[in-house]
């Protein structure tokens, strides 16, 4: 076996666990508004059990009636023994596919009250994130009645069938928020300068629960390592660390550790920072408690994990998003298929969705949401009623998503790509920034994928409407990508595949026509390659409206240091010279500039004219059908594989 640390047994409190994997807890919106479990959600987290993970934790459910706990809306509830029933299907789903069942109770806190006006906090801090609720001050009657809905949940927690308990104190949910000096200015018992003042609602409502569940059940507890909010007051990385011991002298039979809160104002969980940047903290965290230590944050390889806990580093590895990406990543690994696992790329596609109370989606992963769902294939397709030839022409994520799906259902596939590399648009991409080369690990497995499924791969060669008639196909797909919008022939110009693909250096000077992600991420590749005075506008009246919020800020924090001109609602009216005219709301500026770059993309209705009835059937996929973003094309993919 390659990872002996990872696939050993451990034991935490009473029990005995099968190895140290451990699916972290995360919210999906699959759930019903009022709190109810769904089977969407029964499925999802069984087949996290499934894939061979030894202990599966639900999302965290929201303890009080009022849910002023609730932060998401389709979080499940465990505020009345009403929900019991749903939450008892979750923990027998898990069980009776051989992992652990633990249920993490949630109140969120300064981010919760989602339905309502409010939310509750120690004390009355202002907001800094525009989605959350004004805050109201806790009473100490509404502080105790929250230990006793914390108490309450693990009643319930143990009579739905659950093994183990877990408890959220991290990124300014409820317990987090007293824990912080940043958010707790009280001066009463439950305040003031000491983490172990600050400590003291943890305290209570650990020692409530273990006086209400016994010993036999572990309950854990996920807290901050470190915060990361020093420009704002935050705990020190000492008061943080001391926390963890608190936590274990309260009765916590585990602790997991947690870097950053949702405002922090450096990256925690995106591509920028390395896979396993965080384990200092957790092996800080070890040091002071004796309780097993777990952690999850960008560990997405096993082989990082199986490092830390075979230098006592950390105990657990928790594994979340990797294991949204794919469930079976577990037994994978122990199978030494490592090279078959779906790759989590650190998108938080997954995450972001929750803020717009969207259902979580996954970028590599279309079946996401759709387990129990023959016709998407998570545990496998249904052959084809009819075996078809199928021409698929790109190698893009749509293209190989496309042809990897439709050749597990039996189909005969042959995909052709005029470039020397499979990719397309991500080659681009993975060049942009630190970091970025991650985009291509789903370029690999998806390549792996059409080769274990028998696709024919044709590299270096254009596939022209006579190459797709000496095939016969009887479907052909069409994922070119889409192209860029040029100027006319008059202007000088270029565009990001020029600059990025073929080296062409653009004058220091530049403005770039088009400010989606295409142009965000041009101007972020130029920037880490030089000193540019950049222009930057978009028609449209928000720049970057199709960049994940988890990268767009720290982009927009670069622009803002280095000097870049952002112009929305502005169209380029043309030159005179080098002096190009911008007209916007604001009036028209005038900008002297070395070079224009078109980062506006069009979809090429020349290629879907010419292949128009070289097959009895001619589809199209990805940003040849309509510029988008990665999950678009892989979604595009995938669904078309489904229906061919």
């Amino acid at each position: 076996m390659d990872y002996p640390h990872v696939f050993s047994p451990g034991r935490i409190g009473s029990l005995m666990v099968k190895n140290r994997i451990k699916y972290a807890a995360t919210e999906t919106n699959f759930n019903t508004q009022d709190g109810f479990v769904t089977e969407r959600e029964v499925a999802f987290l069984e087949a996290q059990a499934r894939g061979g993970a030894a202990i599966v934790t639900t999302q965290g459910a929201y303890p009080d009636l009022l849910g002023e706990g609730k932060g998401f809306r389709g979080t499940m509830s465990i505020a009345d023994d009403r929900f019991i029933p749903g939450l008892a299907k979750l923990a027998d789903a898990i069980k009776r596919n051989g992992a652990l069942a633990a249920l993490q109770i949630l109140h969120c806190g300064r981010e919760g009250g989602v339905d309502l006006g409010y939310c509750l906090m120690p004390s009355v801090v202002p907001q800094r994130l525009s989605y959350f609720k004004p805050p109201r001050e806790m009473t100490p009657a509404q502080i105790e009645r929250a230990v006793r809905e914390h108490a309450d949940a693990a009643r319930r927690a143990v009579a739905a069938g659950f093994d183990m308990i877990e408890l959220s104190g991290i990124v300014g949910y409820l317990i987090s928020t007293f824990i912080s000096r940043y958010t707790n200015k009280r001066q009463d018992a439950y305040g003031g300068e000491t983490i172990g003042q600050r400590c003291r609602l943890m305290g209570e409502i650990l020692g409530a629960v273990k006086a209400e569940i016994g010993d036999k059940i572990p309950v854990g507890i996920r807290l901050c390592g470190a915060e990361i909010l020093d420009d704002r007051g935050g705990n020190t990385l000492e008061e943080s660390i001391e926390s963890f011991r608190i936590a274990e002298e309260a009765g916590a039979d585990y602790v997991s550790v947690t870097v950053g809160w949702h405002e922090s104002s450096v990256s925690v969980i995106t591509r920028d920072v390395p896979m396993g940047h965080w384990l200092w903290v957790a092996e800080r965290v070890k040091k002071v408690v004796t309780v097993p230590v777990m952690m999850a944050f960008r560990l997405f390889l096993p082989e990082i994990p199986e490092k830390a806990i075979a230098d006592g580093v950390i105990d657990f590895w928790e594994a979340c998003r990797p294991m949204i990406a794919d469930p079976e990543l577990p037994r994978k690994a122990s199978e030494g298929r490592v090279g078959e696992i779906i790759p989590c790329i650190a998108c938080n596609l997954c995450f972001s969705r929750l803020y717009y109370h969207q259902p979580i989606m996954c970028s590599v992963r279309p079946s996401l949401g759709h387990e129990a769902e023959e016709a998407w294939g998570y545990r496998g397709f249904a052959p084809a009623k009819q075996r078809k030839r199928i021409c698929v022409i790109g190698g893009g994520p749509a293209g190989l998503q496309c042809a990897a799906v439709s050749a597990r259902k039996g189909h005969e596939v042959i995909l052709w790509e005029k470039g020397e590399t499979l990719g397309g648009s991500v080659l681009f991409a993975s060049q942009v920034d630190k970091g970025e080369d991650e985009l291509l690990r789903p370029i690999r497995y998806l390549e792996g994928e059409c080769r274990r499924a028998g696709v024919g791969i044709t590299l270096g060669k254009e596939c022209t409407p006579e190459i797709v008639r000496e095939y016969h196909p009887d479907a052909v797909v069409i994922a070119t990508g889409a192209r860029f919008k040029t100027l006319p022939a008059a202007i000088d110009c270029l565009n990001p595949a020029q600059i990025i693909g073929e080296g062409k250096r653009p004058g220091k000077r530049a403005l770039i026509i088009g400010g989606d992600g295409v142009g965000v991420a041009l101007a972020v590749y130029l920037l880490g390659r030089g000193e540019y005075a950049l222009t930057l506008i978009e028609e449209s009246g928000r720049l970057g409206r199709d960049v994940s919020p988890f990268y767009l800020w720290r982009f927009l924090k670069l622009f803002r240091e280095r000097g870049v001109t952002l112009l929305t609602r502005a169209v380029p009216v043309g030159p005179e010279g080098k002096v190009w005219t911008i007209s916007s709301p604001k009036g028209e500026k005038r900008v002297e500039v070395d070079h224009v770059i078109v980062a506006t993309r069009e979809t090429p209705e020349d290629v879907r004219e010419a292949l128009a009835g070289s097959a009895p059937a001619v589809y199209v996929v990805g940003d040849a059908r309509r510029p988008r973003r990665l999950h678009n094309a892989v979604q595009d993919g995938y669904r078309m594989g489904m229906e061919l």
